[in-house]
């Protein structure tokens, strides 16, 4: 007898796709994933076969092995996904979307009906004239690699010579920044979870709140309408997170990830239907699972690389002082600044909750040993 559940394939094996592994095996739903090698977060436990994504005949054949292909990096060449589609592979989110989270200068002029800072794209430094502004490469950049702040027109022009073409954005003065994550499926159903603030430090999100606070209800209302519309305007297949930043009542859009992304992790334990389950939801095409919070807080907490090598024993001490912390560990070498894990907190204290993360981070790289 046939076996009816589909191989979801994933380019990529990192700790999106771990974390997207628990979900799948509930499911039943069988995930293969084309991993650079099987040291890779995710394909230590988890079907996968070694290969280049950058490689046009290694992705080919493991797209044969597969009922559709997903991502879990945006690195793949839309010119290799539309290979695999002019050849009959199912591939969610397609590459008439994932564009936008790739090229930043195709994401803007497609989203330009969306509130955004002023943007222009340069290919000389005179074209800027006023300054301090944020430069962006086009495409390539994530977790604040590829943006740089610009403070004079000479730093323009070294940048320049390392990237012969910019988007250059209008420095916003922000209260806070925010991201919503979206689900759509290819029938068209979507849904959005509560708008998360997103902390960062040195461009790389080191703490999320949700619901984020100090935002009114009718500007988060209005954040998950944004990210709705955003994600018919693509034609989203898949789970979304569209950054924002908030100046009192305005939203300005900032930028796509076209994947279960840091900002949702809070929602394995904050929501009834975590971004993971509900990618491949919408992916599978399979009705969207409940958004809706389980208490009224969670906090999210990535952990970085530091002082402690030995990521284990630290559990003693913190399942003892924080029973309800949740741990993930992404089983990633320890390296200083590297996200290799993240805590999750979730209850009715938002200061309690802020403690235990935050204390949970220091222990865990080393800067509290108590």
């Amino acid at each position: 007898m046939p076996n009816p559940f589909p191989t979801v394939g994933v380019i990529g094996a990192g700790q999106l796709a771990r974390m997207m592994s628990a979900p799948a095996t509930a499911l039943g739903v069988d995930l293969l994933l084309l991993a650079q090698s099987s040291e890779d977060s995710a394909a230590q436990i988890t079907n996968h076969v070694v290969g280049d994504y950058l490689n046009v005949e290694h992705v080919k054949e493991f797209a044969k092995k597969c009922s559709l292909i997903t991502f879990e990096h945006e690195l793949i060449p839309v010119s290799l996904i539309r290979t695999l589609e002019s050849q009959g592979v199912v591939v969610r989110p397609g590459s008439e979307s994932f564009i936008f989270s790739q090229d930043k200068a195709q994401m803007r002029e497609r989203l330009s009906k969306f509130p955004s800072p002023k943007w222009q794209v340069i290919t000389s430094p005179e074209s800027v004239k006023d300054f301090p502004v944020i430069a962006k490469a086009i495409t390539g950049g994530y977790d604040g690699r590829g943006v740089w702040k610009v403070d004079s027109f000479d730093e323009l022009v070294v940048l320049l010579g390392h990237n012969k073409k910019l988007l250059i954005e209008e420095l916003l003065k922000f209260d806070m920044e925010i991201a919503v994550m979206v689900a759509r499926s290819p029938h068209g159903q979507a849904a959005t979870w509560a708008p998360t603030q997103t902390i960062q430090n040195d461009g790389i999100c080191t703490l999320t709140i949700t619901p984020a606070p100090n935002i009114s209800e009718g500007v988060a209302l209005r954040a998950q309408e944004l990210a709705l519309e955003i994600a018919k305007e693509i034609g989203l297949v898949g789970v979304m997170a569209v950054e924002m930043f908030v100046r009192g009542d305005e939203i300005f859009i900032n930028e796509l990830a076209m994947r279960p992304h840091n900002s949702g992790h809070w929602t394995i334990e904050g929501s009834r239907t975590s971004q993971f389950e509900q990618h491949l939801r919408a992916i599978l095409d399979l009705p969207l699972g409940d958004t809706s919070m389980v208490l009224p807080f969670a906090v999210m907490g990535n952990i970085l690389g530091g002082t402690k090598s030995d990521m284990y024993r630290p559990y003693l001490h913190l399942m003892a002082r924080s029973p309800g912390l949740k741990i993930h560990q992404y089983k990633k070498e320890v390296r200083p600044g590297r996200k290799i894990g993240h805590v999750t907190a979730v209850g009715e204290n938002l200061l309690d909750l802020r403690e235990s993360v935050d204390h949970a981070l220091a222990y865990m790289s080393g800067e509290i040993d108590e």
